[in-house]
């Protein structure tokens, strides 16, 4: 119903009823004494819930429907009457229009430090103390995942400190966590990380909340996360990262070996990925990866984001095109050296960014599919791949570049419970295992053309009957 919200009666009344309206005479029934304040408001909600119920009554203004409302503004009031007496006592947090918090803080509390998303936040109010004689900075925090965080320099910083490396004596550190090699469902690791377990941490909560994260892996980071403080590889666990180091093996024989790829494009000024994956007789799976990147963009991502791209540049699992761009003919080159070296049967390009560089490569020879990345294309595949690193029957030969992108790996899932690689959630640069999932699907579904070992057969029908030219 459109227009104006209708007053109250009484509220009409005062005002005369210069509308000359008839006035609601179902109204709620006014209260003749002031009603008793709810049992738990604070003595200040309390004392407004006095002052202000004998103003209403008087004004012949309050129903026992009021009383909700009456008591949130008390609240807010006690609240609001807090908050001046903290800020008298201990100053005002502005933020300034640009950024920062121009306050001079003696004390900064923040609380699961591991959330912060940036440093920022952090900084800002750090040093916001400087003229402060003796200004105190508290960080209590459970473990996180991103190894590039602020939360992840503290703790590095913090553990040096309690081993001796570092002597900082205004800097104390306390750090209550199980160690990554501990077994996680152990009761006595429980307690090694939580000193208060048994007291404060209830030990039949605990075991229950582990039962529920060996059932689902989606739940296992979690656990060891805020149960045990333990730094996990990702938010949300996919590849289990321990399994992937099983099978850091490789197949000492695959030149000449069929295999079909993956190829993953960035754009022009990111890291790309291509990925050979050779099925085997015995069941295994081997995967060879290659990745090209940007020289200049690499520079700057190894120096900004604590990515060790130079490292693995000069141990060639990665190569450096010159300048701010990638080098499409590069790859181009690579792919057309690779497929003297191995029976390359089929490539899987992403449908993004690559029409030009496929349209070559077709060109040349390679056979090339568009392969959508929905759930439609990658459920399969994605799912199998997970089946093989738990199964341990992948071989990656322990390639950095291609771990630290399955450590970087989160899936989103639909109500169908299908499932596809996020780049969008996972936390940095996954291209090597988009490339090998588009891969591993070409690998086990290719099948080789007849007419590659030999040309088309004719057949003709004479009296004895139907014939082949091949009999």
């Amino acid at each position: 119903m459109k227009g104006r919200k209708p007053k109250p009666s009484l509220i009409k009344l005062l005002d005369g009823n210069p509308g000359k309206r008839p006035v609601n005479d179902r109204e709620p029934p006014l209260l003749e004494g002031a009603p008793e304040p709810p049992e738990w408001l604070d003595a200040e909600a309390q004392a407004e819930w006095g002052r202000v119920t004998a103003d209403l009554i008087s004004m012949g203004l309050l129903s026992r429907a009021d009383r909700p409302a009456l008591a949130a503004y008390c609240t807010a009031w006690s609240r609001w009457v807090e908050a001046e007496a903290m800020v008298k006592k201990y100053g005002a947090i502005v933020k300034s229009p640009e950024k920062g918090f121009p306050m001079k803080s003696p004390y900064l509390s923040i609380a699961e430090l591991h959330a912060q998303k940036n440093r920022e936040l952090w900084d800002t109010l750090r040093y916001a103390g400087a003229s402060r004689r003796q200004p105190l900075n508290l960080a209590v925090t459970t473990a996180g995942f991103d190894r590039l965080s602020i939360c992840w320099e503290q703790h590095q910083y913090a553990e040096q400190v309690i081993e001796g490396l570092i002597h900082d004596s205004a800097f104390f550190a306390f750090i209550s966590a199980a160690e990554p090699d501990d077994d996680w469902t152990d009761p006595e690791v429980w307690k090694k990380a939580n000193p208060s377990f048994g007291i404060t941490v209830n030990a039949d909560q605990f075991a229950e909340d582990c039962k529920e994260a060996q059932e689902s892996p989606a739940k296992e980071n979690s656990f060891r996360r805020y149960r045990l403080n333990q730094w996990t590889e990702q938010d949300v666990r996919w590849l289990n990262m321990e399994k992937w180091d099983a099978c850091s093996g490789l197949s000492a024989e695959l030149d000449g070996r069929d295999c079909c790829g993956g190829l993953d494009l960035s754009s022009t000024t990111d890291l790309s990925a291509l990925v050979l994956v050779f099925p085997g007789e015995d069941g295994f799976i081997d995967v060879l990866a290659w990745f090209w990147v940007p020289e200049e963009g690499a520079n700057r991502r190894a120096k900004r984001d604590r990515v060790p791209y130079t490292q693995w540049i000069r141990d060639e699992y990665i190569e450096a095109t010159p300048g701010e761009a990638i080098d499409y003919d590069r790859i181009r080159a690579k792919i057309n050296e690779l497929g003297k070296q191995y029976r390359i049967g089929s490539i899987a390009i992403d449908r993004w960014n690559a029409t030009q560089l496929a349209t070559q490569l077709e060109g040349d020879g390679f056979e090339i599919v568009a392969f959508g990345q929905g759930y439609a294309s990658m459920t399969w595949p994605t799912k199998k791949l997970e089946a093989l690193v738990l199964s341990e029957r992948l071989r990656h030969g322990g390639n950095p570049v291609l771990r630290w992108m399955a450590g970087n790996v989160s899936i989103e899932k639909d109500a169908a419970d299908n499932w596809k690689p996020s780049k969008k959630k996972s936390r940095e640069r996954i291209d090597g295992i988009v490339a090998l999932i588009m891969g591993l699907e070409r690998a086990t579904t290719w099948q080789e053309s007849v007419y590659n070992t030999r040309g088309p057969l004719f057949f003709y029908l004479d009296d004895d009957g139907w014939k082949c030219d091949d009999d």
